[in-house]
């Protein structure tokens, strides 16, 4: 019986570690903690159930075993500010007033398009249309846009360049070569393609550019050709 629940015990916490070191991505809506409860619950359940020649009471005791084991971890995430933050983690800002923070995306297993599809979930196309934006601890996202942010976001802007590498599908949907945007990135001071966190460009002519460890700059300019989307 008392192998049962250290075998139980020592799957949880294994299961909330890797869970916490997975990421906001793979959270969803729960707290780590609930999420592995939800799964060893439903696994602990089953096996019993499918496998006679298991005992019933070693599931009971280690559904019973989690029970308990979620409401010790409830009491300390409600008591402990510490370990509020240890087991369930703390919101990531991922956008600030200087930009993309990079180091917050990477500490989430996240990437500039996953950031970028956030923001259109969340109606907000362009990426100096927040202020503000974060993963919470549950990984749900939340941002807190600018005053005048609609009018920041007349046309889509599409990724040309992400983490120092072009997009070569959202290029020729522009119509604008490689060597258009690398002018521009050369008249910014731009020596390598490497340095550039992201460039975004939208029909308009508006470019969102951040260099890495660097804060974001807004540019506006005229397409050849009349160039538009």
């Amino acid at each position: 019986m008392v192998l049962v629940i250290l075998r139980t015990a020592i799957l949880f916490f294994t299961l909330l570690l890797i869970m916490r070191l997975m990421g906001k991505r793979q959270i969803g809506e729960m707290q780590p903690f609930e999420l592995v409860i939800t799964l060893l619950i439903a696994e602990l359940a089953c096996i019993p159930m499918a496998d006679a020649s298991i005992p019933l009471l070693y599931g009971v005791v280690s559904v019973v075993t989690i029970f308990v084991l979620h409401e010790i971890m409830t009491l300390l995430d409600l008591k402990l500010k510490p370990m509020k933050s240890l087991i369930s983690g703390k919101p990531s800002v991922v956008i600030n007033k200087n930009g993309i923070d990079e180091y917050q995306l990477k500490r989430n297993s996240l990437d500039i398009s996953d950031l970028i599809e956030s923001l259109r979930t969340a109606g907000f196309f362009s990426l100096d249309s927040v202020d503000y934006a974060l993963y919470e601890a549950n990984g749900q996202f939340s941002a807190l846009p600018k005053e005048n942010y609609e009018e920041l976001q007349t046309s889509l802007p599409l990724v040309i360049v992400e983490s120092g590498n072009f997009d070569r599908k959202n290029l020729a949907f522009t119509g604008l070569g490689e060597a258009y945007f690398r002018e521009i990135l050369q008249g910014e001071g731009v020596k390598k393609i490497k340095e550039v966190l992201v460039l975004t460009a939208d029909g308009t002519g508006k470019l969102y550019l951040q260099l890495k460890g660097e804060k974001f700059r807004v540019l506006r300019v005229s397409y050849p050709d009349g160039v538009t989307w």
